[in-house]
């Protein structure tokens, strides 16, 4: 039986040009995706957050164009803690899975494995 369930996943964008933020933003969602068997459907919610230097496009567009047009999305930036990971972009995605908390797999990719070596794929 399909229950809620939280995915985290982080990426580092190349660059603050929308661009990069597409490419990092698709790459990050495709991983969750097929780390955890989900389709956009089995999506109920996800938010966004970027660190404060990025600013030049909004991650729910490059999830829209991903299949995500049913699932409500917000963009947030991050608190700007000094030393902090630069060009990051995070998510909390809620999902309806038939998996247990101890077989989701967290994505943290690229230079965002640092925020969470215990779990970086």
């Amino acid at each position: 039986m399909s229950t809620v369930r939280a995915i985290r996943g982080a990426v580092q964008a190349q660059a603050n040009t929308a661009e990069a933020i597409d490419a990092a933003t698709k790459e990050l969602l495709a991983e969750m995706l097929r780390a955890n068997a989900i389709t956009a459907v089995d999506f109920i919610s996800v938010i966004f957050t970027v660190s404060p230097d990025l600013n030049a496009a909004f991650p729910a567009s490059s999830a829209r164009e991903l299949g995500f047009t049913d699932v409500p999305l917000i963009c947030s930036v991050e608190i700007g803690v000094p030393g902090s990971l630069e060009r990051t972009i995070r998510i909390m995605a809620h999902v309806e899975s038939d998996l247990k908390k101890s077989e989701i797999n967290h994505i943290y990719l690229g230079g965002a494995k640092v925020l969470r070596r215990d779990i970086a794929q």
